[in-house]
C-alpha cells in the first residue's frame, strides 16, 4: 500500500497491506493473549500506559513529523496533537483505576451485592485519520487498561501514525499480541468485520459508520461510533464581534476545517451581521496556506484529494442559489490537496454547504433576526455533534443550550474537547461515549454479585 504525502503528492514509502488470512491470524494472536492480560493487576496494565506517555514525549518530534508527513496536518497543529493526546492518556492513568474498581451496593443484611468491571475480550478500533493520535488514544488506551486486546486499524491515511503509536506501546511493556496493527484500506476493515469480536469501536464517517453497525448487529456486542457533524454557532448581537469573529474562524479553519466538531455553519443575529462578516475576513486572512512542515503555516492540504472537489460543488451549489463568495472558492496553485480557504455570506438551508458536511477549509454563514429562528436552524440537521452560542448573557446562552440536540454544547467557545466529560454525538453523529469515566467504562461489562452466607 502507497503512502502518499497530500502537501506534493509524492511517495513517502510503501507498507504491506493485511488481508483476510493475516487478520484472522493477528486475531488468533490477540484472543490468546488476552486473558493473560486481563490477569495482570490494573496497577501494572496502568504503569505500561504511563511509560508510553513518557515515550510521547520523548518521541514527540519523529512522531509529529510522521503525522504531518502523510496527513498533512501543519507541524505546530501536530505538535499539538501529540500534547492533546498524551494528556488524554495521562487522565485515563490516573483515573481508571478509581471507575474501574469493585463497587459495594449494599453491605448490610443477610444479601450482600456488589459490581465489578471485567473487560469485553477482544475489540477492534478502526479509527481515523483527522487526528489521529487523538481518536486513537480515547479507545485503545482505555481499552487496554481494561484488560482487552486490540486489533487497531488506523486509517489508511495515517498509517505510519498508527504503527508509530502501537511501536510506541510495544516498548512501553504491553506485550505485541495483546495490541497489533491491521494495515489497509476498506478490505481489512471488511476482514475485521468479518471475525467474531467482542466489540467494534469505529472513528469517521456516518456512512461507514452506520454500515458497521448493521454488518454486526447480529452479533449484539457493543458498539461504539464516534461520527461526523454539521456543527453550528450561533453569534448574539451583545457579543464582541471581533473576538467571537476569531474564534469562529479557528474553529472552521483549524486542522484545514478537517474536524468532526468543526465549526460548519455560522448564524449571526442580524444587528451585528456585516460587521462580523468584515471581522471574520479581516482574522481569516490572517491564516497562512502553505507548506505544513512550516512552522508558520495555519492551513495544509486535504489529506484525502477527493475532497477537492466536494467543496468545489458545494461553493458553486452555493453561489447558484445566491450566496456571496467573499473569499477563496477553489483550489490553490500549487501541488498538493490544496483548497483556499473559503467564506460564504448569505447562505440559507438549500445549500450543501450549510445541510451537507464540508471536512475543509470552507464555512457558510447566515443572518438571523432573533434567537427563535437561530434555533429552529441549528436543530435543522441529522448531526448532533456540538452547538456553540456567543452571548453576554448567560441565561441567555443556557435557554438556547437546553434545546440543542448534541452531545456537547459551549458557551463562548467552541471546538473543544475535554477528558473530564463524555465525548458523544446524536443522531448521524453517533452512538456511545468516549473520554470521562463513561469512556472508561465503555470497554469493560459490569458483573453483578449477589452474596450470602
Amino acid at each position: 500500500m502507497k503512502i502518499i504525502n497530500p502537501a506534493t503528492e509524492e511517495l513517502v514509502t510503501t507498507v504491506q497491506e493485511d488481508n483476510a488470512a493475516s487478520v484472522m491470524l493477528k486475531f488468533e494472536k490477540a484472543k490468546a493473549a488476552q486473558k493473560g492480560w486481563a490477569a495482570t493487576p490494573i496497577k501494572e496494565r496502568i504503569a505500561c500506559i504511563a511509560r508510553f506517555n513518557e515515550l510521547l514525549v520523548s518521541e514527540a518530534d519523529r512522531l509529529a513529523k510522521d503525522l504531518t508527513t502523510e496527513v498533512g496536518k501543519p507541524i505546530g497543529q501536530a505538535k499539538g496533537e501529540l500534547r492533546g493526546g498524551r494528556g488524554r492518556s495521562v487522565y485515563f492513568v490516573e483515573n481508571s483505576e478509581k471507575y474501574l474498581a469493585e463497587e459495594w451496593m449494599v453491605t448490610e443484611g443477610e444479601t450482600k451485592e456488589k459490581v465489578t468491571y471485567e473487560p469485553l475480550g477482544v475489540i477492534a478500533n478502526i479509527s481515523a485519520w483527522n487526528y489521529p493520535v487523538l481518536v486513537g488514544v480515547n479507545v485503545f488506551i482505555p481499552a487496554l487498561i481494561g484488560g482487552n486486546a486490540v486489533l487497531y486499524k488506523p486509517s489508511e491515511f495515517s498509517t505510519l501514525t498508527g504503527l508509530n503509536l502501537v511501536g510506541l506501546l510495544h516498548e512501553a511493556g504491553v506485550p505485541k499480541d495483546v495490541i497489533q496493527t491491521v494495515i489497509g484500506g476498506k478490505d481489512a476493515g471488511e476482514a475485521l468485520l468479518d471475525l467474531p469480536l467482542d466489540g467494534y469501536f469505529f472513528t469517521g464517517s456516518y456512512n461507514t459508520g452506520r454500515y458497521i453497525a448493521e454488518r454486526v448487529a447480529t452479533r449484539l456486542v457493543p458498539v461504539g461510533l464516534e461520527l461526523g457533524g454539521k456543527d453550528p454557532m450561533y453569534v448574539c448581537e451583545d457579543v464582541d464581534v471581533k473576538h467571537a469573529a476569531a474564534a469562529g474562524v479557528e474553529g472552521a479553519f483549524y486542522n484545514t476545517g478537517q474536524s468532526c466538531c468543526a465549526v460548519e455553519r455560522i448564524y449571526v443575529h442580524e444587528r451585528v451581521y456585516d460587521d462580523f462578516i468584515t471581522e471574520f475576513l479581516q482574522e481569516a486572512r490572517n491564516w497562512p496556506i502553505g507548506d505544513p512542515m512550516h512552522e508558520g503555516t495555519a492551513i495544509g492540504p486535504l489529506t484525502r484529494p477527493q475532497q477537492v472537489a466536494v467543496l468545489e460543488q458545494q461553493v458553486k451549489d452555493a453561489v447558484d442559489k445566491g450566496a456571496r463568495l467573499l473569499l477563496g472558492g477553489n483550489r490553490a496553485g500549487r501541488n498538493g490537496y490544496y483548497f483556499e480557504p473559503t467564506v460564504l455570506a448569505d447562505c440559507n438551508h438549500t445549500m450543501q454547504v450549510i445541510m451537507d458536511e464540508s471536512f475543509g477549509p470552507i464555512i457558510g454563514i447566515q443572518k438571523v433576526k432573533d434567537d427563535a429562528e437561530a434555533v429552529a436552524l441549528m436543530l435543522d440537521t441529522p448531526y448532533g455533534l456540538t452547538s456553540a452560542v456567543y452571548t453576554l448573557d448567560r441565561e441567555r446562552a443556557e435557554r438556547i443550550m437546553v434545546q440543542m440536540n448534541s452531545g456537547t454544547v459551549y458557551w463562548n467557545c467552541c471546538d473543544r474537547v475535554s477528558a473530564n466529560i463524555p465525548w458523544s454525538g446524536r443522531g448521524h453523529s453517533g452512538l456511545g461515549s468516549t473520554l470521562s469515566h463513561q469512556g472508561i467504562r465503555a470497554f469493560v461489562q459490569p458483573k453483578s454479585y449477589h452474596l450470602r452466607g
